[in-house]
């Protein structure tokens, strides 16, 4: 089979916008932190350059090629390093089209539609799911920021791409991974980007928070808020168009669905900036500022990403209007603990709005829908008579949840524990550390 012209150049220009997002985050650190300029957006350009080389050279195999262990980890070995070598005949490179994507495949698994095949190149499909890494590492590292020493970021991109971003991709994403073959789905990463990365970084605040007490604090360090207008404005707008092409370009083809997540992406962004808003105003009787404007689009982006492949435009209308009260709710709840400094708000915006979205799956789908976006199985949810296979689907969902963010948690803190040990901590001490002043 050979490539589809329109598809992969679709999808490629997907990748792109979703790569613009990786640095879109660091503006949005600057934004809301208003310092240290240079350290969020060197290390997002850490993370993206870290992505590209690392997923080259295993990390790809490991998440999609066909999986081994019953489903557990993609096969090592199914190309050379970085994408086949030197090889002319590598799968999908010059000839033929990746293996997922073709029907016709020996595997037995297969994303999308066998009556309107994706066919996307191996090179296409390598820099979609990248791009995706790369972003979900920059949100992990919103907690990272003026707590976190450089090299120990980049030392812990080895690790995360090899291993911690990779087995939930191979397990969900990859239609032979073992949660995947159970009917498990997720459709542009509530769990394998947004939830993920909340796990993630509750390994490193938790690292963080040793070393901060070891050094006699009772409470860890505040980063103050200092909200800069300018950036914060550039930062939304480029992520609201990044996530053009992180749910649109999730359909892997350029179809009359790719049209609908368009909408149901936008409607949840707008309805979730209102509802915020709204709460927010409720709860204090002042202005809601800025910063929660800002919030309340990424809330609703958030919130519909691992369902906008699945849902009607209306049901993203629902779900971005109960996105404010979830979001007033889970800030609350993880402002209580003195234990960890989470400015961004990774734990109550990615972690706890992907886990929402990801469960609202069996609540909201619909099964035409689903099928236009190449997941026929799925079956409609609660509110649209899916009945006991909808409360199945919920269960799955959850029981995909635990297993996923479990795994995350305890090799993300194993792998910055022992970073830790080798380069003498991971946090940044202005009396030894010469990281605390701006490069020249």
């Amino acid at each position: 089979m050979m490539p589809d012209p329109v598809n992969n150049l679709w999808v490629l220009i997907a990748a792109l916008l979703v790569f613009t997002m990786t640095i879109a985050v660091g503006f949005l650190e600057v934004g809301e932190l208003g310092a240290d300029r240079w350290r969020s957006l060197l290390k997002t350009t850490i993370m993206t350059c870290a992505a590209l080389a690392l997923m080259a050279m295993l990390g790809f195999d490991l998440a999609f090629a066909p999986t081994v262990w019953n489903g557990f980890i993609g096969d090592p070995l199914y190309l050379q390093p970085f994408l086949g070598g030197s090889s002319a005949s590598a799968p999908g490179v010059l000839t033929g089209v990746w293996w997922s994507t073709n029907p016709n495949n020996t595997f037995g698994y297969y994303l999308g539609s066998a009556s309107a095949p994706l066919a996307l190149s191996t090179g296409t499909y390598f820099l979609f799911e990248t791009a995706f890494a790369a972003v979900t590492f920059a949100l992990v590292g919103v907690v990272m920021v003026q707590k976190m020493r450089m090299r120990a970021i980049a030392l812990f991109a080895i690790p995360y791409f090899l291993f911690i971003w990779t087995l939930p991709a191979a397990w969900i994403w990859n239609p032979s991974g073992w949660l995947a073959r159970l009917g498990m789905v997720d459709f542009a990463g509530g769990l394998v980007v947004h939830a993920a990365a909340g796990a993630a970084g509750f390994a490193i605040v938790l690292q963080i928070w040793r070393e901060e007490r070891a050094r006699g604090l009772r409470e860890s360090a505040p980063i103050l808020m200092k909200v800069d207008s300018t950036w914060l404005t550039l930062s939304i707008l480029l992520l609201w168009v990044g996530w053009f092409g992180f749910n649109p370009g999730s359909v892997l083809a350029f179809n009359s669905e790719t049209t609908v997540v368009v909408l149901t992406t936008f409607l949840a962004a707008a309805v979730s900036f209102l509802s915020l808003m709204i709460c927010r105003f409720v709860q204090t009787r002042e202005d809601p500022g800025y910063l929660y404007s800002a919030n309340g689009v990424l809330m609703g982006l958030i919130v519909i990403t691992p369902l906008a492949g699945f849902v009607s435009p209306l049901s993203a209308v629902i779900l971005g209007a109960l996105c404010g009260p979830i979001f007033v709710l889970a800030e609350r709840a993880f402002s209580r603990p003195k234990w960890f400094a989470d400015p961004i708000g990774l734990f109550p915006g990615h972690f706890v709005g992907g886990l929402f979205g990801l469960l609202m799956i069996g609540v909201f789908a619909q099964s035409a829908f689903a099928t236009a976006s190449g997941y026929a199985s799925l079956p409609n949810g609660l509110l649209f008579g899916g009945g006991t296979a909808a409360l199945h689907q919920i269960g799955l969902e959850a029981f995909g949840a635990i297993a996923v963010l479990a795994i995350v948690f305890l090799i993300s803190f194993a792998s910055i524990w022992m970073i830790a040990k080798v380069i003498g901590g991971i946090t940044r001490d202005p009396s030894r550390d010469a990281e605390s002043d701006p490069p020249a």
